[in-house]
């Protein structure tokens, strides 16, 4: 296993550098100027340039980035430029939401998907079939901006069971956490929990038709016996490799997700960061979700090849 890693680290490193080009470069294209923006439209040549110097913005770009890794390596991530204080404070305050809300979020993914793919497989009623087919079809089809609105409109409106936004963090009060995670967690979580039920379906279905589950059919073995120690098992391991995937996608959808039910995460950091053209700010948070999403690939390659004995560990 250590080797396996070892032979994967070399291309992340490579991956997370290339990330840190593109970003960098790309946020540099938009246009607009930080400078001009924190000094205000009445604000003359002299004091947009004496914030430009402050900020550093006025020094090469390479050298605009070397700073910036190397903070990034030392720790010292800096002050924003137009929220205030310092960026290393704002992303700890809003990481704690946001991976509250994709931890909650992966749950229902992993709940619903494997109940859409063992009912999908193994329903006897084709109306419990073409049930898990719709239920699935309808949360791919519909985006989560237009599931939330209808998630609130139910639960919180019309039968009031559970709040509209806003979060209480589980740590402090678990009973009222829950309840405003509820709704936002599974508004992220329905278009991955359909996915990953469409293809353990199939996976089930495959090792279900393999000549080996259908002797021990005949030999008398008990449905329920194949299904969870035979072919379940077997179907796993691509399902793990696209739940990896998955988690990279909930990250990225939490940003409109914290926006939909007040949920003050990353993503209003985000949204607040981009506003302003704060450099540093929208810079760390974007590496930061490539970093996540590579480690969480890296994770996901190890409990697949744990999954699955077929690949070796040289």
């Amino acid at each position: 296993m250590r080797g396996h890693l070892l032979r994967r680290l070399p291309s992340a490193l490579l991956i997370l550098f290339i990330a840190s080009l593109l970003i960098f470069a790309v946020l540099r294209l938009v246009p607009g100027d930080p400078a001009t923006s924190l000094a205000g439209p009445d604000a003359g040549p002299a004091t947009v340039a004496a914030i430009r110097d402050r900020l550093g913005l006025g020094d090469p770009l390479a050298l605009q980035y070397v700073h910036w890794i190397g903070g990034l390596l030392t720790g010292d991530l800096g002050p924003s430029y137009a929220i205030g204080g310092q960026t290393a404070d704002l992303i700890s305050d809003g990481l704690g939401a946001t991976v509250e809300l994709t931890a909650g979020a992966l749950l229902f993914v992993v709940v619903l998907g494997t109940a859409f793919g063992v009912l999908g497989a193994t329903a006897r009623h084709a109306w419990m079939r073409g049930t898990v087919r719709a239920l699935t079809t309808g949360a791919l089809a519909v985006p989560p901006f237009v599931s939330g609105v209808v998630l609130v409109l139910v639960f919180a409106v019309l039968l009031g069971v559970l709040p509209p936004g806003g979060r209480v963090s589980l740590l402090t009060a678990p009973d009222i956490g829950a309840q405003y995670l509820l709704l936002p967690a599974l508004c992220l979580a329905l278009p991955s929990a359909a996915i990953l039920g469409r293809y353990l379906k199939d996976g089930i279905e495959h090792v279900l038709a393999e000549d080996y589950v259908r002797t021990a059919t005949a030999a008398g073995v008990r449905p329920r016996r194949l299904l969870w120690r035979h072919a379940l098992p077997n179907a796993l391991p691509p399902v793990i490799t696209l739940l990896g995937m998955q988690t990279g996608q909930l990250l990225g959808g939490a940003v409109l997700v914290e926006a939909i039910f007040a949920w003050p995460g990353l993503g209003q950091l985000a949204e607040q960061a981009l506003n302003r053209r704060d450099y540093p700010v929208v810079q760390d948070l974007l590496l930061l979700l490539v970093t996540v999403f590579v480690l969480v690939q890296l994770t996901t390659d190890l409990v697949h090849a744990w999954l699955d004995p077929r690949i070796r560990w040289e």
